[in-house]
């Protein structure tokens, strides 16, 4: 209980540091005509929600449960931190940050089980082929759907916290309590995200969330601890509005690699709701 309360005061406190502007690393999210925020923001909340896990886990494995076992794991999300971290700074041509999401999908199902879905009787190379696009498109989604204040991190702590939970519940306790403490890490950062949010997570975060999530839907539903069903509801409100949005923009000949304000979310608060409302009712659907 202490490290994850250390998770969360770490990242409060990173996320704070960083939402000044002229602080260490400051990058900021100028508006432009795709966007919903009206005020120049910071977009390093994510680095502090990834070295508060860090530090976290790093203590974990030190005191608690030795974690080097999944250090394949951490450093595919090192690389997705990374390319995305660059993203923040300046535009990277998007089949370069691409190709680290698929490599980064890659080392993860190549040192690991977490591929084989068991609930889909198809050839081995068909799971690990499903298993590879839905972390790729998790890691995507999740960075298309974090535009509104206090949204993807909500989503995050409701994801991870019932991964948490049914973790709990199946006895895997170092899968609980990687689950927690990424929870508490995101709910400091979340303190200064909601409505009006003083930061942003961006590309560092929301990728990073993305992976991670695909990740552990994947790992729980290799160990027994929940079938990958449950992983899809407890994401589908990220899911759902973003592979819709995604298909109807290829059926009218969009260029879905440009960034839009059509996803539902961003429709509701243009008609007036904004970011709080808007938010609060999604934390409901959740």
């Amino acid at each position: 209980m202490i490290l994850i309360c250390l998770a969360f005061v770490l990242s409060a406190g990173l996320t704070l540091y960083f939402s000044h502007p002229k602080t260490f690393l400051c990058i900021l999210d100028k508006p432009n005509e795709r966007s919903l925020h009206e005020q120049p923001t910071p977009v390093t909340g994510g680095v502090a929600i990834l070295l508060a896990c860090a530090i976290t886990l790093f203590l974990v494995d030190l005191f608690y449960f030795p974690i080097q076992d999944y250090s394949w794991l951490f450093f595919s999300c090192f690389l997705i931190a990374i390319i995305s971290f660059i993203d923040d700074c300046r535009q990277i041509f998007i089949p370069y940050r691409l190709l680290i999401h698929c490599v980064a999908a890659i080392l993860l199902l190549w040192n690991y089980d977490f591929g084989i879905l068991f609930e889909l009787e198809i050839p081995k190379f068909l799971q690990i082929t499903i298993s590879f696009l839905f972390i790729v498109w998790m890691t995507n989604l999740y960075n298309f759907m974090d535009g509104m204040d206090g949204f993807a991190g909500g989503m995050a702590i409701f994801g991870f916290g019932t991964f948490a939970i049914l973790g709990g519940l199946a006895d895997q306790q170092l899968f609980m309590w990687l689950n927690l403490i990424i929870t508490s890490s995101v709910g400091g950062f979340l303190i200064f995200n909601f409505p009006p949010a003083k930061i942003f997570m961006g590309d560092v975060g929301a990728s990073s969330l993305g992976f991670l999530a695909a990740a552990f839907s994947l790992w729980g539903n290799h160990d027994g601890i929940f079938s990958l069903w449950i992983a899809l509801l407890i994401f589908s409100p990220f899911i759902v509005d973003a592979t819709v949005t995604l298909l109807r923009r290829l059926l009218a000949g969009e260029k879905i690699w440009l960034a839009h304000k059509s996803h539902y979310y961003q429709r509701l608060v243009q008609i007036g709701w904004g970011h709080k409302r808007t938010v609060l009712w999604e934390y409901a659907l959740m």
